[in-house]
């Protein structure tokens, strides 16, 4: 009988080891379609954007990617599905940063923030415009806060509500300027800006939008500041309000996406590469800047980092002005 080499059998071996290594192996991902939780109502800009993002990613990672918006609770209902969601860079979350960053200070959110969520990638930020009405002839942030000191309490700065950006930013700038500025909190932006053309406060805050963009060319509301990072291309007169001297109330709504707690790193890098590759396309810079959105990117750490420092931020101003949400 002939036995065979050592080296036939090691051959051998190494053949069958090779034949059964793909049953074990993990699948390659993506095998199935990716989901992107919409923390906001359909027929909204963070929609919009959130199906231009999977419009994209479909074709960028060979794969459908689905849009299904779970709004509610300013943000956190959404962001509640992503956290609970399987761990496997299936089920994306696309949201302000205000459920992580705001809402937790508030008030009890069903997920831990720091624990349950693992922020993605920057995708944009909406900037917060200050608008002046007909009920003041200021000009500047300059002659309404000069008003506000020579009456106190005779500026009303409208809001979208309580608790809600604009707020922050206003008891930001009482905090910084001393004033006594009377707050008007109204539900939601509708019935906020009807009022506003009609002169019923002197002074607004509000996120950019179509809308309020033809009422400041139609001269029905003056752009005093903007609270962005940079000067907005659609108003390049209008300083930020860093640049006027007030940097701690110069906030805007950052937007980005989200994964669950847990998705393997390498998965997260691809998505982070493939997000920023879709953010640098022409046509996706187009969409945004047409609504007033101004496009982001970047990587994971630094969108952790902006988050960490909105929320530090966030806490000191609703504990200083001992705001609560309705």
């Amino acid at each position: 009988m002939t036995f065979p080499s050592l080296r036939t059998l090691l051959a051998a071996l190494a053949a069958l080891c090779a034949c059964a290594a793909p049953l074990h192996a993990e699948p390659a991902w993506p095998a199935k379609p990716l989901r992107i939780v919409v923390a906001y109502p359909s027929g909204g800009v963070s929609d919009a954007v959130a199906r231009i993002l999977a419009e994209k990613l479909a074709t960028q990672l060979g794969t459908p990617v689905l849009v299904e918006n779970k709004p509610g609770a300013s943000g956190s209902i959404g962001i509640d599905a992503v956290a609970k969601a399987a761990p496997d860079g299936y089920t994306l979350g696309f949201a302000a940063i205000s459920p992580l960053a705001l809402n937790p200070h508030l008030g009890k959110v069903p997920y831990n923030p720091a624990k349950d969520i693992v922020p993605l990638v920057s995708v944009m930020y909406s900037p917060v415009l200050l608008l002046a009405t007909s009920a003041t002839p200021a000009r500047d942030l300059h002659e309404v806060m000069q008003a506000a000191r020579a009456k106190p309490g005779d500026i009303r700065w409208a809001t979208s509500g309580p608790a809600s950006l604009g707020h922050i930013m206003l008891e930001q700038l009482k905090f910084l300027t001393k004033l006594d500025i009377t707050h008007v909190p109204y539900k939601g932006g509708g019935q906020q800006i009807t009022d506003a053309l009609g002169g019923q406060f002197e002074m607004l805050s509000v996120n950019s939008s179509s809308v309020i963009m033809q009422q400041i060319k139609a001269g029905k509301l003056r752009p005093i500041a903007v609270g962005a990072p940079a000067r907005l291309e659609a108003l390049p007169a209008v300083p930020t309000l860093a640049e006027l001297g007030y940097a701690p109330a110069n906030l805007s709504s950052l937007f980005g996406l989200f994964a669950p707690a847990g998705v393997p790193g390498a998965i997260l890098s691809r998505l982070n590469a493939e997000v920023n590759k879709t953010l640098a396309l022409p046509d996706v810079r187009a969409r945004l800047l047409s609504a007033d959105n101004v496009p982001t990117g970047g990587s994971a750490a630094e969108f952790a980092r902006q988050i960490t420092a909105e929320s530090d931020n966030n806490l000191r101003i609703i504990r200083a002005a001992a705001i609560k949400a309705d």
